[in-house]
């Protein structure tokens, strides 16, 4: 009985720590999985769409060709 208990112990004292590292482990991979999903939602949420990115995109090329007419203008007289 006492071969027992002495490997009941040490099996203990081996095993203990692995299995709450690996407990710990997967804790903080699951909080970093969180993490990265809630910086993915935030990160789309700031990008443009194509629809806004073309709108934008054109009144730019718009603005641009108002200040070329009136250069043109001011060249010309």
């Amino acid at each position: 009985m006492d071969g027992m208990l002495f490997w009941n112990i040490i099996i203990s004292l081996v095993f203990a720590p692995i299995f709450y590292t690996l407990k710990t482990h997967a804790q903080e991979l699951q909080r970093q999985n969180i993490l990265i999903n809630r910086t993915r939602e935030e990160l789309a949420r700031d990008y443009l769409t194509r629809n806004e990115h073309t709108i934008e995109f054109q009144r730019l090329i718009d603005k641009i060709d108002k200040l070329d007419a009136k250069i043109d203008k001011l060249i010309t007289n």
